[in-house]
C-alpha cells in the first residue's frame, strides 16, 4: 500500500526504515522524503511507527542524549567520536 503518493513510498519501505532505526516521521522523511510535500501521509507514518520500542527513544528516556547523538550518522558528536578513536 502506498503511504506517500507524492514520492511513491510504501508502507513496506516505511517499516524497513523503521527497522533500521528511523523512529519518527521526521527521520522517515529524511530517508525517503515522505511527508515533505503535501504532508497528508504524516499521520499514516506515525501510525505505522506507533509507540513501539525505539533504541534512540529509549536512550533519550534514560537521559543518554550523548549516546543518541553519537548514533546519528553525520552528527557533530558522531564526527567527534570518530576523530577521537
Amino acid at each position: 500500500m502506498y503511504v506517500c503518493s507524492c514520492f511513491g513510498i510504501t508502507d513496506k519501505q516505511v517499516k524497513e526504515h523503521a527497522a533500521a532505526g528511523a523512529c519518527t516521521p521526521r527521520q522517515i522523511a529524511s530517508a525517503t522524503k515522505a511527508g515533505t510535500d503535501c504532508g497528508s501521509c504524516v499521520r499514516t507514518i506515525q501510525g505505522i511507527l506507533g509507540r513501539g520500542a525505539c533504541p534512540r527513544r529509549e536512550l533519550l528516556e534514560k537521559g543518554e542524549a550523548a549516546a543518541v547523538l553519537a548514533a546519528e550518522p553525520g552528527s557533530v558528536r558522531s564526527a567527534e567520536l570518530a576523530e577521537a578513536a
